[in-house]
């Protein structure tokens, strides 16, 4: 969507030279209301701005300011990281989205994956073009959150080993058993297996456990104290069987004791074979 650039007058070029000074390239309703002063003159010059190009509306009460280089079109599209946390509070980047950010898979979400604690009234919306996921977790699933900056604006998203964390618990919003095992496969040299081991210790249920440690197991992967670690893992199981890759049958699959595991999905990420 392309809008043609009007001209400001001078308390609108004033308003956007502070936004500008102050770094505010997104801001809520109510930080205009706080230069505009009446609530309902402020809703008026942001929909004059709007119209005139030199805003968009993210959402009800939500605004992007759209800079000069965007020339006469006012052709703009600000990254879908950056966005985020204008959409929702708190929130991390998270899942698919998050492997994809650390170069742990080769697959391009088409979705923005979004975790909160807070539950948004639309768990799907799309924002500039940018189709957005939010998924709501407890607070005790929700850590892990390293903040970055991206274009010299902040973002927020999990941490590798959260990531890695998170893929386990939720394969369908991740991509898979599949592209766990190829985010395991890539990351194993980095990964702080302390901090993975602190984070499986402190997740509220054992069924990413039994996925990480199998695939670790399965991939034949390098990692510091290996038996020993497997051993403390499989100590900490918790009974009943999980299913490697939920939402799919386990007719087909075949358990696997050690791991509390049923491995109903055929295994491409074994050594020899295309992941």
């Amino acid at each position: 969507m392309s809008h043609n650039i009007g001209g400001l007058g001078p308390k609108e070029a004033e308003f956007l030279a502070v936004l500008a000074e102050e770094g505010e390239t997104i801001f809520a309703v109510e930080r205009a209301r706080r230069f505009w002063g009446d609530a309902a003159y402020t809703n008026n010059v942001l929909g004059r701005l709007e119209r005139k190009g030199w805003l968009r509306r993210l959402e009800r009460g939500t605004y992007m300011v759209v800079p000069l280089e965007a020339g006469p079109d006012r052709f703009w599209a600000e990254s879908a990281l950056v966005l985020a946390p204008h959409l929702v509070q708190p929130a991390a980047i998270a899942y698919w989205s998050a492997l994809h950010y650390w170069h742990l898979t080769e697959q391009i979400p088409r979705t923005v994956f979004v975790q909160s604690t807070s539950r948004k009234h639309q768990q799907k919306k799309e924002v500039l073009g940018f189709s957005f996921r939010f998924i709501t977790v407890v607070e005790s699933k929700f850590f892990g959150v390293v903040r970055r900056t991206l274009g010299e604006q902040p973002i927020a998203v999990t941490d590798r080993e959260k990531t890695l964390v998170d893929a386990a618990d939720r394969p369908d919003l991740s991509g898979g058993s599949a592209q766990l095992a190829q985010a395991l496969r890539a990351v194993q040299a980095d990964l702080d297996w302390q901090r993975l081991d602190d984070y499986l210790q402190r997740w509220p249920n054992t069924s990413p456990l039994k996925r990480i440690g199998y695939l670790v197991e399965t991939l034949d992967l390098t990692l510091p104290a290996r038996e020993d670690r497997l051993r403390r893992w499989r100590d900490l199981l918790s009974p009943g069987i999980v299913l490697l890759e939920p939402g799919r049958g386990r007719e087909a699959g075949r358990i696997v004791t050690r791991w509390q595991l049923c491995v109903n999905v055929e295994e491409t990420w074994q050594p020899g074979r295309r992941v």
